[in-house]
């Protein structure tokens, strides 16, 4: 069997029994980062008491992926084998996912435990959470993509949640503040460890705040959906194609919705009167 195991994502106990006693009889764990998993075993056979010993730790990270599922055979998923992300859920922003697809691919079984996961903990405890809301992982680190990436943040109809680094927080809450700087937002980081910090305002107050705080650690942030009047005035595709307008002035519009080529738009227009077919 190919486990998915959610590793602790602060706090060791954490982890669950049950992942406990499954990594005691697995051969193989596949990892992120080989150094982090090691370590990780080591200090759960210390603090529980457990005999974790598998024959072989193997990489799984973005930039070998791969060349890792060129190497490997069908015949290696004979044996009980557990992946374990560096932090939380295995598959959210991790390269867990892409072997979640080769196991449905290949029908091969596998099993995903439930446990902690850093985005979930942040989203109720800001309070925003009513019944729906968006997950958008991490952002886009380059320019005009990460502006366009932020420009969707800000205009979703749910709480919508991401993941930032350190060294990116506060230029984040910065450009949020020079586009809608009363926008409520919760962040938070080190969670279920000693010094969890949680911070709750709007965006102004908030970039103000974190001028003065240690920005070190893996940050979640959380922002209040769009007002509902403001939503109401956001123009969608079927808007702007019932508008009185040339097929290149709404392509163009059309291109800020979606991120895309407005000339690719203007010509899937051209084929179709009933809308942008994806």
């Amino acid at each position: 069997m190919l486990y998915f195991i959610p590793t602790p994502i602060g706090n060791l106990s954490d982890i669950s029994f049950r992942s406990l006693e499954i990594l005691k009889i697995c051969e193989i764990i596949i990892c992120e980062d080989t150094r982090i998993c090691k370590s990780l075993i080591s200090f759960l056979n210390s603090k529980f008491n457990v005999q974790i010993k598998p024959k072989k730790f193997i990489s799984l990270h973005t930039h070998n992926e791969t060349q890792f599922f060129k190497n490997i055979t069908l015949d290696f998923f004979d044996k009980n084998i557990a992946y374990m992300s560096d932090a939380g859920m295995p598959g959210i922003s991790d390269p867990g996912s892409s072997l979640i697809k080769y196991a449905l691919n290949h029908n091969l079984s596998y099993e995903v435990l439930p446990g902690a996961n850093a985005a979930l903990v942040a989203l109720v405890s800001s309070g925003f959470c009513k019944k729906e809301f968006i997950f958008m992982g991490f952002l886009s680190n380059k320019g005009k993509e990460r502006q366009k990436d932020i420009e969707k943040l800000l205009n979703n109809p749910y709480p919508s949640i991401v993941y930032e680094s350190p060294k990116r927080i506060l230029s984040l809450i910065e450009t949020i503040v020079n586009l809608e700087e009363t926008r409520e937002i919760f962040i938070m980081k080190e969670i279920s460890k000693k010094f969890e910090t949680k911070l709750r305002a709007n965006a102004k107050d908030l970039f103000e705040i974190l001028k003065n705080t240690n920005l070190k650690g893996e940050w979640v942030v959380v922002l209040k959906e769009k007002d509902q009047e403001e939503q109401m005035n956001f123009l969608c595709e079927k808007d702007i194609l019932e508008l009185d307008l040339p097929l290149k002035t709404k392509s163009k519009l059309l291109s800020k919705i979606y991120g895309k080529n407005s000339k690719e738009l203007y010509k899937k227009l051209l084929l179709s009167q009933d809308g942008i077919k994806y």
